[in-house]
C-alpha cells in the first residue's frame, strides 16, 4: 500500500492556526524564557498531539508521517514544536510496550490534552549519550521502585504531568549484556515532584525549558513498570527512532523558513542601487541550502516511511537526522550573513531561530555519533568505543 504523506489538508491547518502566534508571540517567550503554553493548548484541542494515539483511545491513529508534517509545518511558519514534541514520541513507549490497563488508563487523557506525557528522562551527567552507563537505579520495595540518581538536560518537566524514565534495576557489571539491566518506569510528576523529586532548571542558549533532576528514594509503584523489568533499552530505542526522525522534520521546516526568510530579504534589500539577491555571492548559497534541504526532506520522507511500515530503521532515521539538521543549519548561517547586521537584532527573529536549530547539531544525537553507527553498522567498520 502506497502512502500519501504529503498530508497537505493538515499542513494548511497547522499553518493557519500558526498565524494566531506570529513572530511576536515566540520573541516575547524567547525574552523572559516563558513556556509557550497558549500555543500548546491550541496543537492540544485542535488533535495535533495525540495524532499517533489509536482512535480507540481518542486519538487519530495517523503514522508518524502525519506527525512529521505537523511537527515541520510549526518550525516552517517560525515557532518551536520543540515545547511539544516529545508528546509525539515518548506515549510511542507507551503504546507499544505498555499493558492495557495502562493504555486505558493513560492514553486517552493524553489524546483529549487532560495528561501531558512531554519528559523524557534519559540522559545522566556521567553518561551522556552512552546509555547503557546510566547509574539512576530502582530498587524493589514491596509494590513501589525506590529510586535514586540523577539526569540531566530534561526537557519540560515541569510543563508534563507524566515522565517516561529510564532507570537500572540491575547493575551493568551484573549483566551479560550492557544493554541488559535497564527498566523504564512511568513517573507520575504531579505526586513525584517534592516527594522524592526535585527539579533544578538549566539555562540555555535557547528557550527549551531544560531541567536537572535529582532522585532521593523517590517512590514508584511497580504498576507503572512498562514491559518486562530489564528490557527498558530496546522500548527506549524504538522511541529514540521516532524522536530523530521527529527532529529531522523539524529541522527542514527550520531550513525552509531561513530559504524564505534569506531569499526575500535578498530579493528586496537593495546595496549599490541593486538588489543583493542579483549578486551570484548572495544567490548561489541560497540556492545550495535549498537543493540541500530538499534532499533532506527525501530521507526524512524515506525514514518515517520506514517506520510506518513497521520496521525499526535505525540508520535511516539517524541519516535522516544528520541530513536535515546540517541542512538547517547550513540555512541558518547563510541566513545571518544576508541579512547582514539585521540577522543580529531580535525583531527579525532569525537570531532566535538560529539559536533554535543549532541545538540539532547535539541532540538528541550528536553528529558524531550518527556518524559512528554508519560507519559500524552500514560499512561493516571496526567500532571505537
Amino acid at each position: 500500500m502506497t502512502v500519501d504523506n504529503s498530508y497537505t489538508d493538515i499542513r494548511d491547518s497547522v499553518a493557519k492556526l500558526c498565524k494566531d502566534f506570529p513572530d511576536v508571540y515566540w520573541r516575547e517567550l524567547d525574552e523572559v524564557r516563558g513556556y509557550p503554553t497558549s500555543f500548546v493548548q491550541a496543537l492540544s484541542d485542535a488533535g495535533y498531539l495525540s495524532v499517533l494515539i489509536p482512535e480507540e483511545y481518542g486519538g487519530s491513529g495517523l503514522p508518524l508521517s502525519a506527525a512529521c508534517a505537523i511537527l515541520e509545518e510549526i518550525q516552517r511558519s517560525g515557532g518551536n514544536a520543540g515545547a511539544c514534541h516529545a508528546q509525539m514520541y515518548t506515549m510511542g513507549t507507551l503504546l507499544r510496550h505498555g499493558n492495557e490497563r495502562q493504555k486505558e488508563k493513560y492514553l486517552p487523557k493524553i489524546a483529549s490534552g487532560d495528561l501531558r506525557l512531554q519528559a523524557f528522562g534519559v540522559t545522566e551527567p556521567g553518561s551522556g549519550t552512552d546509555t547503557t552507563r546510566i547509574t539512576t537505579k530502582a530498587v524493589r520495595d514491596g509494590d513501589h521502585y525506590v529510586v535514586t540518581g540523577q539526569k540531566v538536560f530534561i526537557s519540560r518537566v515541569e510543563h508534563s504531568d507524566l515522565m517516561v524514565l529510564l532507570v537500572r534495576t540491575t547493575a551493568r557489571e551484573e549483566c551479560n549484556k550492557r544493554t541488559d539491566g535497564m527498566s523504564v518506569l512511568l513517573v507520575d510528576l504531579r505526586d513525584a515532584v517534592g516527594s522524592g523529586l526535585t527539579v533544578n532548571p538549566i539555562r540555555t542558549m535557547m528557550n527549551h525549558a531544560t531541567t536537572e533532576l535529582f532522585f532521593d528514594q523517590l517512590r514508584v509503584p511497580v504498576e507503572n513498570l512498562i514491559g518486562e523489568e530489564g528490557k527498558g533499552f530496546r522500548y527506549i530505542l524504538d522511541g529514540m527512532n521516532a524522536e530523530r526522525i521527529l527532529i529531522a522534520a523539524e529541522c527542514i521546516g527550520d531550513a525552509r523558513w531561513f530559504i524564505e526568510k534569506s531569499s526575500a530579504y535578498a530579493s528586496q534589500r537593495e546595496v549599490f542601487g541593486q538588489p543583493i539577491g542579483k549578486n551570484q555571492g548572495v544567490q548561489f548559497p541560497i540556492a545550495r541550502n535549498h537543493v540541500q534541504t530538499e534532499a533532506a526532506a527525501l530521507m526524512v520522507r524515506h525514514a518515517a516511511d520506514l517506520f510506518d511500515s513497521g520496521e525499526r530503521p535505525g540508520s535511516e532515521a539517524n541519516m535522516a537526522k544528520l541530513l536535515a539538521s546540517e541542512a538547517s543549519w547550513a540555512a541558518a548561517d547563510v541566513c545571518i550573513q544576508t541579512h547582514g547586521g539585521y540577522g543580529f537584532t531580535e525583531e527579525y527573529d532569525v537570531e532566535r531561530k538560529f539559536r533554535e536549530t543549532r541545538l540539532y547539531q547535539v541532540a538528541p544525537i550528536s553528529t558524531n555519533l550518527i556518524l559512528s553507527h554508519v560507519a559500524t553498522h552500514e560499512l561493516d567498520m571496526p567500532k571505537s568505543f
